[in-house]
């Protein structure tokens, strides 16, 4: 019995391999902590590299609290195909999504899953799920340096690297330092740093508030000699539009929005062609 689950391992990754070397780049979005907005700067990075021409797929591997589905516009959605080839939604042009969300009727329901089932359905995400050629994977972790972060570093040996979203509090930070840590023991490297909810943009007069400080995470990437991408501030058509699953690079998002996803993204974009 051991046998054969050592051959069935061996073939998954390969099946992986084989899946991820269609893929141009893969990148990780991770964070220390919950609640920084992990999420939406996945689904926005992924939104704004396929609205520049890229094919894009985004992986959604928080399986306890799958929020791109809904982010996407493609809640209620089912997934197609078979288990071992599995069809990712179409969520815009150049733009295709897996979560466990599109497998599950219930919406409302929990996932009750230990570990070790937690970690095979994510490598089923990798090597049953029919990406075809992509330019970009962007995958969306869950909060925290456990099982699934750590089963994604260690089956993507060929990522680009990861993203680590903060806020500018302290208490975010301290978490986002052990999960730039973290990445470094699994050799995943750090493309860089995003500061989000980095001031708040009035919605009447586009005045900018510091709510809750603001330039923790660019002082923070400094000390911990790794990059720092930009940083989104606060708008109150941000919940609106990720509610409606509309991307906050479209003309409905603040101006001040717009700009700095653009900035990340250029930054971003300079950082993968520095590591070639």
């Amino acid at each position: 019995m051991m046998n054969d689950q050592v051959q069935q391992y061996e073939q998954q990754t390969q099946k992986i391999a084989d899946r991820m070397g269609e893929v141009g780049h893969v990148i990780l979005v991770l964070s220390g902590k919950g609640g920084v907005g992990k999420s939406t700067v996945a689904a926005n990075l992924a939104s704004a590299l396929a609205e520049r021409g890229n094919r894009v797929g985004l992986m959604d591997a928080d399986l306890h609290g799958p929020t791109i589905p809904l982010m996407m516009g493609v809640t209620g959605e089912m997934a197609s195909g078979t288990p071992e080839a599995l069809q990712p939604v179409e969520a815009a042009p150049n733009l295709a999504v897996m979560s466990i969300g599109f497998l599950t009727a219930e919406r409302d329901q929990p996932t009750i899953w230990r570990g070790p089932l937690r970690g095979g359905v994510l490598r089923q995400f990798l090597g049953d799920v029919e990406w075809g050629q992509r330019d970009f994977l962007v995958v969306d972790l869950p909060p925290g340096t456990g099982d699934e972060p750590l089963t994604l570093a260690q089956s993507l040996p060929q990522a680009d690297g990861a993203i680590i979203v903060t806020t500018p509090q302290e208490a975010s930070l301290a978490d986002c330092r052990k999960a730039i840590n973290f990445a470094h023991k699994v050799n995943l490297r750090v493309l860089g740093v995003v500061e989000n909810m980095s001031g708040f943009v009035c919605p009447h007069c586009g005045e900018r508030t510091e709510v809750f400080s603001t330039g923790g995470g660019e002082a923070m990437a400094r000390q911990m000699n790794v990059p720092f991408l930009g940083r989104v501030p606060l708008a109150a058509e941000i919940v609106a539009l990720s509610d409606e699953g509309k991307p906050l690079t479209s003309d409905e998002a603040p101006e001040a929005v717009r700009q700095a996803w653009n900035e990340i993204v250029d930054a971003l974009m300079e950082r993968i062609r520095e590591n070639g």
